[in-house]
């Protein structure tokens, strides 16, 4: 490996980074350069001021664009690393503040890269581990200190060349785990393109140190948390305000004014964004056309209704936030980013303004009905992950829900195939593509069925079409058609599951924004009724019989329905199926003169009656039923109040309780400063005193180790303040005493105080007195060294000397 370092450093001091880690590692640590190529076991750390990127392994710098704006180094350098590296990135977050490295970590995920983040309990500063985190699967989260032991066991694991089976000798495991997945999400992916699934499955498995695939498989049975985490890991998508800006200008610029122009005043556009991810997307998409429209200045009040769906539904939840961290500011203008956000503590929140044109909702758009009717329709950068049988079903699904003349925009890497017969290319280049006038396909007849029922061919079936059918299926087919009740199946939400027969009669489409629930699609009649049925059947377990209900179709009809909550067998348990029967009319229902026509008039009106004393009755009942929920919530919401104002006390008790600490604190610390300005005193007393006796004096303790010393001792032996705590005898001295360690250890076990009077190497005296050093409580706790300069009496007594011995001979 290799290992770059990106700091936050101050951009005008030189870093000494490199040096300091030189010190602990035997690799070679080096400041990067410009175009310095990368080697193995080498550190190479980022200098100040700059960006660094990586290109075909060597490094480059860059001058921040706006020196006094913020700087992301290491979104910067991760995105380039992914681009360089692809799979063999491998992005480590460590304590840091601020949401750097987050958008780049995302860039790595998607090249099926490795991301390590320090665990955020040990972080001294814990936002950037926590934005990590929060932005993308972590794969290894840990302290520091044990992040080497995962990597050099998941690198040891996973060769550096990695060469991925291929689908035949992985079929079963493969199909194992997609199975797995839908059964855990709903979410059909066997025509998800196999080498992506293959990538994403041999990185979860490395990382896990799986060998086999069956033995992922029985991980993935027993673990449902990793089935959850590698269905998150297939929707990775990396994402961006105003990703590829050409692509946004060209939209800005070009496409979108050419559009408006053709559009009456008053018109409501409708775009959809597939595949939004955390959102950016289709926020980008908002503030483009609000640009624009200021521009324009013309009197035309159009409007912009978009619609962003994703399968990922913690993307969607985040997108419906729209709160951001500050690293957005690398993709958006100041200008932007004053206008259509507002900042506070946490991050960029998107304007109202922009958030009330966006419907955010978790759809798949291989299953799900789409919105129609779309002027604009940006799906990037997921086409790529399907295989090409399935992106041409999904093109051919693109066409049918945009207008003619309705613009696609796809991801750079993305094309329409060779559907040219449906778009035409307005842009080769950033994949613009206007909708042609086209007849529906024959691929999309039974839609949404053609998409979300058709199955991987891996045996490569081939059925012939010939096939003759026998006089029984034919049979069974005519009595489905013709003699079977139309019929609905629904879940507890009404959504509609399957449906039989022709329920034409009963069910309508309504304008807007497709939605195919069953309280929404019935027909006058029915709508009043079946609400409290449906409700009754889910509640009861049995069937409810709604009667004689009139329905507003072809002049009016009489229906019975019947709504049956559904137990057995396991694969419809807890679904509802709603079944209908036409009242055939009776012979003495028709119009006949006189009394007859009458008695049919006065049966109606008794029906009717009946029927409103029905709904009255089950109005009445549910009505109870509500009272009763929003009593239950009335004592919910008030034992919640009584826990609030119980906490209230108890905060306001405790704050009474720490402003007294607090009082008490100042009156402690304030004693404390009194004791600490007397202390200061009296050192300094202690200082002067010392120092007015002239003599000099050393301090040590029991090990003979510098306490303190007057300033005269530095005259005798060779001291600065940065000696205290060492051997006084390791110093060099001009005392001409070589066992004065031994007669101070001699002190301490004898206690008996030693004198003597020592030259030094420049003839002078002094009488150094060497005496135990005594506590108050009458501890020993070390030795006072004193050294009286007693030259002038040896002087003096020399010359005594000599003038008695002159004297003696004198005489």
């Amino acid at each position: 490996m290799a290992f770059v370092i990106i700091q936050h450093l101050d951009p005008t001091r030189e870093s000494i980074t490199s040096q300091l880690l030189q010190r602990v590692t035997v690799m070679k640590v080096l400041q990067a350069t410009d175009d310095l190529k990368v080697s193995i076991n080498h550190v190479y750390i980022i200098p100040p001021n700059k960006s660094l990127s990586l290109l075909n392994g060597s490094l480059h710098l860059f001058d921040p664009v706006e020196p006094h704006g913020l700087r992301l180094p290491i979104d910067i350098f991760f995105r380039s690393l992914a681009n360089d590296r692809k799979d063999k990135s491998i992005g480590i977050i460590l304590s840091g503040m601020g949401s750097d490295g987050s958008i780049g970590l995302k860039a790595i995920k998607e090249a099926n890269g490795v991301v390590l983040v320090q665990d955020p309990s040990t972080a001294k500063f814990d936002a950037m581990p926590r934005n990590a985190i929060d932005s993308v699967i972590v794969d290894i989260t840990a302290p520091p200190w044990e992040m080497p032991v995962h990597l050099i066991s998941y690198l040891k694991f996973t060769p550096g060349k990695r060469n991925y089976p291929q689908a035949d000798k992985v079929k079963s495991g493969t199909d194992k785990i997609i199975i797995l997945l839908r059964e855990h999400s709903g979410h059909d992916f066997s025509q998800y393109k196999k080498t992506t699934l293959l990538r994403r499955i041999e990185r979860r498995k490395g990382i896990h140190q799986i060998a086999k695939i069956q033995d992922y498989v029985r991980f993935l049975q027993e673990n449902p948390k990793e089935v959850e985490i590698l269905f998150r890991e297939l929707l990775i998508g990396v994402t961006s305000f105003f990703r590829d800006p050409p692509v946004w200008k060209k939209f800005k610029d070009a496409i979108l004014p050419n559009l408006l122009k053709e559009l009456p005043d008053g018109y409501q556009m409708r775009a959809w964004v597939p595949g939004c991810s955390t959102g950016e997307e289709a926020y980008s998409l908002a503030i483009i056309f609000k640009e624009v429209m200021d521009k324009i200045k013309k009197n035309k009040n159009i409007s912009l209704q978009v619609f962003a769906t994703d399968l990922d539904g913690y993307a969607i939840e985040k997108a419906r936030k729209g709160l951001y961290a500050t690293n957005i500011e690398a993709d958006v203008s100041q200008e932007r980013l004053n206008r259509f956000f507002s900042a506070d503590n946490e991050g960029y929140h998107i304007s109202p303004a922009i958030r009330e044109m966006i419907v955010f909702a978790p759809q798949d758009v291989i299953k799900d009905p789409p919105f129609t009717k779309l002027d604009i329709l940006s799906c990037r950068n997921m086409l790529i992950y399907l295989e090409p049988e399935l992106q041409k079903k999904v093109v051919a699904l693109f066409n049918y829900s945009l207008n003619t003349n309705g613009i696609l925009l796809l991801g750079i890497a993305e094309t329409v195939g060779n559907q040219n017969d449906m778009f035409k290319e307005l842009d080769n280049k950033l994949r613009f593509f206007r909708r042609l006038e086209t007849t529906t396909t024959s691929d999309l007849i039974d839609f949404p069925s053609s998409l979300s029922y058709s199955k991987p061919d891996y045996g490569k079936i081939k059925e012939s079409s010939k096939e003759v059918e026998s006089i029984g299926k034919i049979a069974e087919q005519i009595l489905l058609q013709r003699f079977i009740p139309a019929s609905v199946l629904v879940n507890k939400q009404g959504d509609i599951v399957y449906i039989t027969g022709n329920i034409g009669k009963y069910l309508e489409l309504v304008a807007g924004k497709a939605n195919w629930n069953i309280h929404i699609m019935a027909r006058e009649g029915i709508r009043e009724l079946l609400p409290v049925a449906f409700r009754k059947a889910l509640q009861l377990s049995e069937p409810v019989t709604l009667r004689n209900i009139k329905v507003s179709y072809n002049g009016g009809i009489l229906v019975d329905a019947t709504v049956q909550s559904l137990e057995n067998p396991e694969a419809v348990k807890g679904l509802v199926l709603i079944v209908f029967t036409d009242i055939p009319s009776r012979p003495e229902d028709r119009e006949l003169p006189g009394n007859r026509s009458h008695s049919k008039r006065q049966r109606e009106l008794e029906e009717e009656l009946k029927t409103a004393r029905e709904e009255l009755q089950s109005t009445r009942e549910e009505m109870q039923t509500s009272q009763e929920e929003l009593r239950s919530i009335n004592e919910e919401l008030q034992s919640s109040n009584e826990e609030i104002q119980s906490a209230n006390e108890e905060l306001t008790t405790s704050k009474e309780e720490m402003q007294s600490l607090n009082e008490e604190l100042q009156t402690v610390n304030m004693e404390l400063q009194s004791k600490v300005n007397d202390l200061m005193r009296m050192n300094d007393d202690m200082k002067n005193l010392l120092n007015s006796t002239e003599i000099a004096t050393l301090f040590v303790d029991r090990e003979l180790n510098i306490r303190r010393y007057t300033d005269l001792v530095g005259k005798i032996i060779k001291l600065r303040d940065t000696d205290i705590g060492r051997p006084f005898t390791d110093l060099v001295t001009q005392l001409q005493y070589p066992d004065i360690g031994d007669m101070a250890r001699q002190v301490l076990r004898t206690l008996i105080t030693v004198e003597k009077a020592i030259t030094t190497d420049n003839g002078k005296w002094f009488n150094v007195r060497i005496m135990p050093y005594r506590t108050l409580d009458d501890h020993i706790d070390g030795l006072v060294i004193t050294f009286l300069d007693i030259t002038e009496a040896k002087r003096m007594e020399s010359d005594l000397k000599e003038a008695m011995r002159e004297l003696g001979k004198s005489a």
